[in-house]
């Protein structure tokens, strides 16, 4: 994931000290927040002078076509507008090159993206626009998850109350850049904050249940209509490689390609005989929906086979989602 530094959020230094502090650290994008004000162009040309960083313009206006011109002449790798400032049609012309994308608030669903099928990505954002230090509204967990599910193919970035354990929450969800501000800059040095922000070791404050799949979205079969046809059907259209397996609310095991190959291979004379319980694994690593952040990596770093996947229990035993591994470890590799 990459980390977007907010250039604005640091009020004690001149433009160019914040720049040159950025590009000692490597940060990956400097994103540049214009609200309605026509002279940032003016920072975008003199960081033009200072560095080649790839910078993440966020404008928000009611009448986007008056920055047309100010974007053809000074193209920006990656521009968005904010979606509920909007007071004219978003017609952006072809000649602006860079990435587009659209910006939402936490209240506005992300269906909205329909009407901007053609944007490379969409700008979540998770704080009050323009709030700098404001807590991650973990609604927008399922908005992430939501996104991901009706628009696999395009990429999401998120702004606001970004920390390091929101980060690592973040990077396992699949997310593409994360805009960081005084987060980064009140940090000791952006240095010990980025640091952080790609860390694995975080502090907890968030539980499974904030940012797991729900068990809604989850592939699962029930005991009662347990068959090899029925556990096929569920991991193929959950696309996961698994399906969970309850009784009425209370998990009872787990089936994974692995689990149906095993079964395949034990039958292959006659596969009539291969029934849907003897895939079952009865007793998977499971993860409660109230543990943390940091006990879940802990129990990931001390089991002794590789974990792709968990699944997410209360205190009953009942299933209450899944949390997956497969988009952490892309973004780390």
């Amino acid at each position: 994931m990459k980390i977007s530094a907010s250039i604005y959020s640091d009020k004690k230094r001149p433009l160019v000290e914040v720049i040159q502090d950025l590009m000692e650290h490597q940060v990956d994008l400097l994103h540049v927040d214009c609200n309605d004000d026509l002279s940032v162009f003016d920072d975008i040309k003199a960081i033009r002078t200072m560095c080649d960083i790839p910078i993440d313009l966020h404008v928000i206006t009611a009448k986007p076509s008056k920055y047309y011109q100010l974007l053809e002449e000074n193209p920006v790798e990656y521009i968005t507008f904010q979606y509920e400032d909007l007071e004219e049609p978003l017609e952006i012309p072809e000649s602006i090159t860079g990435k587009k994308g659209i910006a939402v608030i936490t209240p506005t669903d992300v269906s909205i993206f329909d009407d901007y099928k053609n944007f490379d990505f969409i700008l979540i954002m998770a704080t009050i626009p323009g709030q700098s230090g404001g807590k991650f509204d973990t609604i927008n967990f399922g908005k992430i998850r939501s996104f991901r599910n009706q628009y696999p193919g395009k990429s999401i970035h998120v702004d606001g109350g970004v920390n390091a354990e929101v980060s690592f929450i973040l990077r396992n969800m699949g997310v593409t850049s994360s805009v960081s501000g005084s987060y980064l800059f009140n940090a000791s040095s952006i240095g010990n904050a980025l640091m952080n922000l790609q860390s694995r070791e975080v502090e907890s404050h968030y539980m499974v249940k904030d940012f797991m799949i729900p068990l809604n979205e989850s592939p699962v079969v029930n005991e009662s209509d347990l068959s090899l046809k029925s556990v096929l059907e569920a991991i193929e259209n959950g696309k996961l490689g698994f399906t969970l397996v309850t009784d009425g609310a209370k998990l009872t095991g787990l089936i994974s390609n692995a689990d149906v190959r095993k079964g395949l291979l034990r039958h292959l004379d006659n596969l009539n005989d291969l029934s849907g319980k003897e895939l079952i694994n009865q007793n998977p690593t499971s993860v409660n929906e109230e543990d943390t952040a940091l006990t879940l990596l802990q129990m990931i770093k001390k089991s002794t086979f590789p974990i792709m996947y968990l699944p997410v229990v209360n205190h009953q035993g009942n299933a209450k989602g899944i949390v997956t591994f497969v988009n952490l470890i892309k973004g780390e590799l």
